[in-house]
Parts: structure tokens; C-alpha cells; sequence
């Protein structure tokens, strides 16, 4: 009973403890929770991964953070009120009021307080202007651009490590039903050489060599298996909570078309995730100068209450006069020396602008570089596409014919074996072309934002 790629990568999974010959009950089983597994496509595995990839979810903190960080900053710009409530007892002098009853100590013993007694119940209205707060607020800003902009990167980043994983994965199946193909193809030769050799044909030797081709085309199924279960688990850390867990890739069986080159220069200059950061990076930089340049200026503290600040808790006084009231004051701060402290901040943020400016013309270079290598590398992958095709139908013609001469007598073992060798090869080479333009075109799609 035969099973395909997918149900044999599945077996290896499922039944890594067995004995290396299934039963038919154990090829039966497999096969049935091959058909419960669920059909993942690249879209779903993105998906599932970004649910859980730490690192991925660490940007999206890192995000969160710097959108509250900016809300934070913008809301030092409006004035704060608070409801103040104190209540100050001093020690008297022992002074009597006049008027005042006996014992009543009004006079405190410290200059600096109103009363022996004195309740303080104000609500307090407080702002600050200064060129600092605003520079602040428009930080924030840019520190959540990069952020955003990082977060892009991220998820790219994750993107491409799942596109890899994912046409790993499904080209490792594929090779195990190239790696069959061949085994099959080998055990039947093995067949010819003996009926050739009953029949006083052929030579032992051929037996012998197609007994080793058979052995060797055995050691590559197992291998490529091997290989298979190794990607799907790769793939599997990123997609369920049990990497085990059996699934099945689909994709569209149609080769993607390699998009025009000018639209793809428009969309990278535009989407590219790597120079947005730079450029809030270097927005930030800017800023930070400013900033250090604005504590060379004054800042304006002003300041309303309106309350109670009486020796009795009472909105009047025992006389009938009213404790409630109001104050305001304004304040003015202004720098005169700080010991050069504020001139070394501006030196050390415009040596961070400096630095920003850098990596920003250096990511520029990246950029025109990495669009021009993807791009190349696209081309020359869809141009090999029908070329590795071709070659496959080549080998297999060039096989079923050099078996029709040897089963005639007019050819050797070795030109069979070869033939073999070649279409394997060829079948081989076309799974890694294939895999090859895939990568190729995400890379494109990553750098302009398009996946």
C-alpha cells in the first residue's frame, strides 16, 4: 500500500518509536489522521506565526508602549489638576487673641505658619510652558514612528523566516516523492537485471550493479524523509503549541508572475520599513537637539487655587467672614549657569544626529543594493524554471529509452544507472528552482511591502 509525500513525513512524526517496517495498521492510522490534519497555506502559517513568535510580540509591545509614551508626552502639555487636602497643627507661644477665649493659643510658634490650627482643602490648577514640554511631545512622536517602523521590520522579518520554512518544508515533500520515484524505479531495474540474467542475458554483475543502486536509492528515501520531518517541525515550532501536530501545505499550483521592475522601485522607495525607521530615527535626532538647545531658555510655571487655607475646616469663619478664596502666581525660571552642562548635551545629541545621518544614507545604499540583487535573482530563477523542466523530460526520455536498449542488449548496466542518476538529479534541481524563485520573488515582496 502506497501513501504519498505528505502521508509519509506524517508517519515519521506519528510513529517515531516504531520499527522502520509499518504494519498495515500503522500505515492505516496514518493515513487517517492525514485527513483530519488541517490544510495550512502560506497566509495561515503567517498568521499562526505572529501569534506565536516571541519576538514578533515583543515589537508589538515595544509599539504599544511608544503609542502611550506619545500620549503621555502630549498630555504634560495641558495643565494638571489636583485636590489638595492638609491639615498643620504648630505649637503656640501661649499668646491670647484679644477677644479670644481662655486658653485659646492663636499665635503659632513657628514664623512661617498662619495658625496653630490651620486646614488647607485647595483644588490646584498647574501648568508649565516651556520649549522642553513641546520638544518632549514631538519626541514621542517620532520615538513611536520608529517604533511603528521596527514593528514593520519585525513582522517582515517574521514573515520571510515562515516563507523560508514554509516552501522548505513543502520542497522536502516533494524531494521524499522524488527520492520514491527513484526507489521504485531502482527496485524495478533490479527485476530487469535478474529476468536478464535467468534468461542468460546479462552478467551477474549487473545484478549486482542495480542491487546497489537499489540500496543506495533506499538510503536516499530514508534521508530525504529524515529531512522532510526535520523542516516540518521547524515549520511546526511556529505554528501550533505542539510542533507534532500533523497539517498539511497547500499552495497554488501556479508559479506567481515576477512584478515590473519600475513598480517595484516606486514601492520599495515608498514601503521600505528599514529606511522609514531611519528616518524618524534621524526626526528624533533632530529633536534631540532641540531639546538640549531649549534649556538654554526660561520656563513659565503658572499656578491657581481655590479653596480653604483658614484655621477652622468651615467655609466661614465663626465672625461670618468666608475662608473660601482664591491664589494664582506665575513663575518665571531662567537658566544663568549650569557649568557647561546643557552645551555638553547639545555636542552629545548633535554627535547622535550625526550618527543618524549615517545609517541612514547607509540603509539608502542597502536598499538600491538589496533591489537590485532580488530582483537579478528573481530573473534568473524564472528564466531557469522552464529550462529545469525541459531537463526533466529530457531525463525521463533519455531513461525510458536507455532501458529499452539494455532490455534489447544494447546498452550497459552503467548507462541504465546513469539515466537514473540524471532524472533524479534534474527532478532534484527543479524543486530547488522552484524553491529558489519563490524566495526570491518574498524578498521582492518584502522590500516593497506587497506580502
Amino acid at each position: 500500500m502506497r501513501i504519498s509525500a505528505v502521508e509519509t513525513a506524517l508517519m515519521c512524526i506519528c510513529l517515531a518509536s516504531a520499527p522502520a517496517v509499518a504494519s498495515a495498521q500503522q500505515v492505516s492510522a496514518a493515513t487517517t489522521a492525514t485527513s483530519s490534519a488541517p490544510a495550512i497555506t502560506l497566509d495561515e502559517a503567517i498568521s499562526r506565526a505572529k501569534a506565536n513568535e516571541p519576538s514578533f510580540a515583543a515589537a508589538v509591545a515595544a509599539s504599544g508602549v511608544s503609542k502611550l509614551d506619545r500620549s503621555i508626552a502630549r498630555s504634560a502639555l495641558l495643565p494638571s489638576v489636583t485636590y489638595h487636602n492638609q491639615y498643620l497643627y504648630t505649637q503656640g507661644v501661649g499668646v491670647l487673641a484679644a477677644g479670644s477665649t481662655t486658653g485659646a493659643l492663636v499665635t503659632p510658634r513657628f514664623i512661617a505658619n498662619n495658625a496653630v490650627h490651620e486646614y488647607i482643602s485647595q483644588g490646584v490648577a498647574s501648568e508649565t510652558i516651556g520649549v522642553q514640554q513641546f520638544v518632549a511631545a514631538s519626541q514621542a512622536s517620532a520615538a513611536a514612528a520608529v517604533a511603528a517602523a521596527n514593528l514593520e521590520i519585525a513582522r517582515r522579518g517574521l514573515v520571510s523566516t515562515v516563507v523560508g520554512l514554509f516552501y522548505t518544508s513543502l520542497t522536502a515533500e516533494n524531494k521524499v516523492a522524488v527520492a520514491k520515484r527513484a526507489a521504485a524505479e531502482a527496485d524495478s531495474f533490479v527485476t530487469l537485471a535478474q529476468q536478464r540474467e535467468t534468461a542468460r542475458e546479462s552478467a551477474h554483475a549487473d545484478v549486482v550493479k542495480a542491487q546497489l543502486q537499489q540500496q543506495q536509492r533506499s538510503r536516499d528515501l530514508a534521508d530525504a524523509i529524515v529531512q522532510a520531518q526535520k523542516a516540518r517541525l521547524d515549520l511546526g515550532v511556529l505554528l501550533f503549541p505542539d510542533p507534532r501536530s500533523p497539517y498539511i501545505l497547500t499552495t497554488a499550483t501556479a508559479i506567481p508572475p515576477l512584478p515590473i521592475r519600475t513598480d517595484v522601485e516606486a514601492a520599495a522607495a515608498h514601503h521600505n520599513p528599514e529606511l522609514q525607521s531611519a528616518l524618524a530615527s534621524l526626526r528624533q535626532s533632530d529633536l534631540g537637539v532641540t531639546a538640549a538647545r531649549s534649556a538654554y531658555l526660561p520656563d513659565l510655571a503658572l499656578n491657581y487655587a481655590y479653596g480653604i487655607d483658614a484655621a477652622q475646616f468651615a467655609a466661614k469663619t465663626p465672625d461670618g467672614l468666608r475662608n473660601l478664596g482664591y491664589s494664582a502666581s506665575a513663575t518665571l525660571d531662567i537658566p544663568v549657569w549650569d557649568w557647561f552642562s546643557t552645551q555638553h548635551k547639545v555636542k552629545q545629541s548633535e554627535i547622535m544626529r550625526d550618527t543618524a545621518r549615517v545609517v541612514l544614507t547607509s540603509i539608502q545604499r542597502q536598499l538600491i543594493a538589496q533591489l537590485d540583487e532580488f530582483y537579478s535573482e528573481a530573473t534568473t530563477a524564472r528564466d531557469q524554471l522552464q529550462s529545469l523542466d525541459l531537463s526533466v523530460q529530457t531525463a525521463a526520455e533519455s531513461l525510458r529509452l536507455t532501458r529499452l536498449r539494455y532490455t534489447a542488449g544494447e546498452s550497459t548496466v552503467l548507462e541504465v544507472v546513469d539515466a537514473e542518476n540524471s532524472l533524479t538529479t534534474a527532478e532534484l534541481a527543479r524543486e530547488d528552482g522552484l524553491v529558489r524563485y519563490q524566495m526570491s520573488l518574498a524578498n521582492l515582496q518584502l522590500l516593497t511591502g506587497t506580502l
